[in-house]
């Protein structure tokens, strides 16, 4: 029977401990309302010695309310630095140092040997001497063809339709079964420059392959954020069959600067500034962000813009040369995750 009256007595004890370390808080939450009514200062968040670590406390309530006093400090501590830092460059004027740029993994990149320099003449000889060289010597017109995987779903369909409104001179055909090594040739005889296959999975479109024709290259890309029209939120009205703009953003590499003259191909020289249209392939991190906006002048000083749709994330996989060859192609490049993405600050376009 003592033994049993001991341990109530101890269960008691230990419930008084819980119920007194729960009130703690409200208290203390309590007496900062008090202090702010009555005028007077609420009471300064302790401050924390060097070696004092918030985990080695064993009770949870306590142990989250060091934390919140000690993010508090913390905040106040950095707040209190900006102030000081302010007023020092407010004193010092034109004297004052520059401000420090903050890291970012885009400014930290890691130096690429292959980082293409307009001026290279190397460069240029590549470029008068490339594939795509009739193209930007205006001895050809883009004329594109869009097609699907075997038995597409709504969503592709209706992707490649909207993709059709934004690429002039582009024509949408079902694939009806065919090889793509039996397309390519037809395509090639109907004069068509472009063929883009869009690949579908779990009626979802996950991939996008782009081949220039007749002599290549051709471009495997993983497809993923896929918007339609409707879709996108506060969207513009359906665009105009003007010819837009094209804007190529950050392809700086050898790789990246022959995927964006791929991309550019796909349009027609002379864009109609009457449109007020725009296609933008922005690379940041390897991965491709295509939009479609059009354009507002709200004043002579103020431009908005207006998305008009479709948007889609790219991630290229292959470059191989020639045209669509799965078994015999000579690649060019192949994205080896193992071995290409060891390091976060390394980027290949």
């Amino acid at each position: 029977m003592a033994k049993a009256g001991d341990k109530s007595v101890a269960g008691g004890k230990r419930g008084l401990k819980r119920k007194a370390a729960a009130e703690e808080p409200q208290e203390a939450a309590v007496a900062d309302d008090g202090a702010a009514e009555s005028g007077a200062q609420p009471r300064k968040a302790a401050a924390f010695p060097p070696g004092f670590s918030i985990s080695e406390i064993k009770n949870k309530q306590r142990r989250h309310l060091m934390f919140t006093r000690w993010k508090q400090q913390q905040r106040k501590e950095k707040l209190a630095a900006k102030k000081k830092l302010k007023k020092e460059r407010e004193a010092l004027g034109d004297k004052a140092p520059p401000k420090a740029i903050p890291k970012t993994i885009d400014n930290q990149r890691v130096y690429d040997e292959t980082t293409v320099d307009p001026n290279d003449e190397e460069v240029a000889y590549d470029e008068a001497t490339d594939e795509f060289s009739s193209y930007f010597n205006r001895q050809t017109s883009p004329k594109i063809l869009i097609t699907t995987s075997d038995r597409p779903h709504g969503r592709t369909v209706r992707l490649c339709e909207q993709l059709s409104t934004v690429i002039p001179e582009s024509h949408v055909y079902y694939r009806r079964g065919l090889a793509l090594k039996k397309i390519i040739p037809q395509c090639i005889a109907r004069d068509f420059t472009d063929l883009i296959v869009i690949n579908e999975d779990r009626k979802t479109p996950n991939g996008l392959i782009l081949s220039h024709l007749p002599n290549g290259p051709t471009a495997h890309f993983k497809m993923s954020s896929v918007r339609l029209r409707k879709e996108i939120k506060r969207r513009g009205k359906d665009p105009t069959k003007h010819v837009p703009e094209i804007i190529l953003n950050n392809f700086t590499t050898r790789l990246g600067h022959s995927i964006g003259r791929m991309f550019a191909s796909l349009f027609p020289h002379n864009p109609q500034f009457i449109g007020r249209q725009v296609a933008t392939f922005h690379n940041q991190r390897d991965y491709i962000f295509f939009r479609f906006h059009r354009y507002i002048f709200k004043s002579e000083k103020k431009v908005g813009i207006q998305e008009l749709g479709p948007r889609f994330t790219l991630k290229l996989r292959s470059l191989q040369k020639g045209t669509f060859d799965s078994k015999y192609g000579e690649f060019e490049w192949v994205h080896k995750p193992r071995e290409m993405d060891t390091s976060r600050r390394k980027f290949h376009l």
